[in-house]
């Protein structure tokens, strides 16, 4: 009996204590950010309320932006994270690159959204421009989006971490 009991137990506790979380990888030491996360998922609601918002996950983390960016390159099977979205001079952007943005900019774009959302987020909180990454999905593995730093209109605050969001399409 014991010899049954102990396995049932061992898979027992990895399904309670294991959530799969659709396969993401976590940058080690990340943050999870389940308030943003919920604002994401209603905003995707928001959108489009007949479409399912897709599996996704947001972290933060004190590490580089550099670093993340290269770690979820590897991951996704991408060599390299390239300087900009003109990569290798194509038409076509590569698969991984940097990217800049202002936060008020981005944030001002995105006010209707918040708006039906009934959320009301002060602009002018978002001073500062960002550097972030997109890492282009690939096969089971996420889109994942980075910045740094980010704004997190749940505070109504600039965040000095890099901010990571994965969106399995």
């Amino acid at each position: 009996m014991k010899k049954v009991v102990l396995p049932l137990l061992v898979l027992l506790a990895a399904v309670a204590c294991g959530e799969k979380k659709e396969d993401f990888a976590i940058y080690p030491g990340a943050q999870a950010q389940p308030q943003l996360l919920e604002l994401f998922k209603k905003a995707s609601t928001t959108l489009d309320p007949n479409k399912p918002v897709p599996p996704q996950v947001i972290y933060d983390t004190d590490a580089s932006l550099e670093d993340v960016a290269a770690f979820y390159a590897k991951e996704n099977g991408y060599p390299k994270v390239f300087p900009d979205s003109t990569g290798n001079l194509s038409s076509v952007p590569p698969p991984a690159f940097y990217r800049t943005g202002d936060l008020r900019s981005d944030l001002d774009a995105i006010q209707p959204i918040l708006k039906k959302m009934n959320m009301n987020v002060d602009s002018a909180k978002a001073a500062g421009k960002y550097r972030g990454a997109h890492i282009s999905a690939n096969g089971d593995r996420p889109r994942v989006t980075l910045s740094r730093p980010y704004f997190d209109p749940t505070k109504q605050q600039v965040v000095d971490r890099t901010l990571i969001i994965m969106v399995k399409e």
